[in-house]
């Protein structure tokens, strides 16, 4: 049996965690970077491996949980805003819309928050192996009010 620790959303700053949480917690950020290969076309593919690996972490520790909570919860606004891109592209090919300053503005924005997506996951991916808490502007207080034990 495994032993779950419950640590309040306060105190995870300061919690070392062991080396096999800092290894799950990681991973939650390496998910969404392995995939994106496969899944690039399809935006909805990382979402569903990032999620698989938080419903398989989720009676883990707090630690854990709330690190695969946070890449999740990055993963579904990256989903988001893929999502309006890939309708907006299958738009335009199929006649229903033209090419404009807009299409290009969104596609170009689309990819800088995709690259730099990429690179805090391997940035957070590497701090949290070595023990470091990363906390994301936003997605960190959802992950606590996810997380939380009521």
């Amino acid at each position: 049996m495994e032993f779950v620790q419950n640590v309040a959303p306060e105190f995870i700053e300061t919690y070392k965690p062991r080396e096999d949480e800092m290894e799950k917690a990681s991973n939650g950020y390496l998910m969404s970077v392995m995939v994106i290969m496969a899944g690039m076309p399809l935006p909805i593919i990382n979402l569903l491996a990032t999620t698989a690996f938080y419903l398989f972490n989720r009676k883990s520790t707090y630690y854990v949980r709330w690190h695969c909570m946070q890449a999740l919860l990055s993963q579904l606004t990256i989903m988001v805003i893929n999502s309006i891109a890939l309708t907006w592209t299958v738009r335009v090919f199929m006649g229903e819309l033209t090419f404009t300053n807009k299409y290009f503005a969104y596609m170009i924005l689309i990819i800088v928050l995709n690259i730099l997506e990429i690179i805090l996951n391997i940035i957070a991916a590497i701090r949290v192996r070595k023990g470091i808490h990363v906390s994301y502007f936003f997605w960190s207080e959802l992950a606590d009010f996810f997380t939380a034990k009521r």
